[in-house]
């Protein structure tokens, strides 16, 4: 008798997007403020303005 494992592949390749895109989507919350502010602090330093640190991480902004 043949068994076609096409479908269970495929579930199996879903399955790995999926904990790959949660891990992704992790990532990006918890650092994502950091991110912010690394490139508010860069754009402030192109346009020749002061950064100012905000309270929380991705609160910060150019004055």
């Amino acid at each position: 008798m043949k068994m076609n494992n096409k479908g269970q592949a495929l579930v199996e390749y879903l399955l790995i997007i999926a904990v790959i895109s949660v891990v992704i989507i992790s990532v990006v919350k918890l650092f994502g403020g950091y991110l912010k502010d690394s490139m508010t602090k860069s754009s402030c330093e192109l346009t020749g303005q002061n950064y100012v640190k905000g309270d929380s991480p991705g609160a910060g902004y150019c004055e």
